[in-house]
């Protein structure tokens, strides 16, 4: 896989949300382990310390835990915390910008279904 770095956000940061990410995207479930730092380290090409920044945030923000000699795993819940957290941050961050710039472009909820729908028709039994 290829990483292409955003030069305007501190790569930690960006490791840390591909970190989350993945385990709101389930490719990354409880208990799993996460590669280790070296690993990390050697396959995108940067420092082990940048690294070792993401995990301690994950471990800070109580997503994933330390096994002394084994490694960091994600913890029981992470996923229902992420989701929980990700809903409050986008309704709270980028959902008033969302909308504003919706109204101004005419856009209503029947025109972004139908568009979602003629885009990826196989999603539509998916709506809740």
């Amino acid at each position: 896989m290829t990483i292409t770095w955003n030069d305007s956000v501190p790569i930690y940061r960006q490791l840390h949300q591909r970190v989350v990410a993945m385990i709101l995207d389930g490719a990354l479930n409880e208990g799993d382990p996460l590669p280790s730092v070296r690993q990390v380290a050697a396959d995108y090409q940067i420092n082990p310390l940048t690294v070792s920044k993401a995990y301690q945030e994950l471990v800070d923000e109580q997503l994933v835990e330390k096994r002394r000699g084994l490694g960091m795993f994600v913890i029981e819940g992470a996923r229902d915390a992420l989701l929980k957290s990700e809903r409050e941050r986008f309704l709270r961050e980028e959902w008033p910008m969302l909308f504003l710039r919706l109204q101004r472009l005419g856009l209503d909820l029947k025109t972004l279904m139908r568009e979602a729908d003629a885009e990826h028709p196989a999603s539509k039994g998916d709506q809740q």
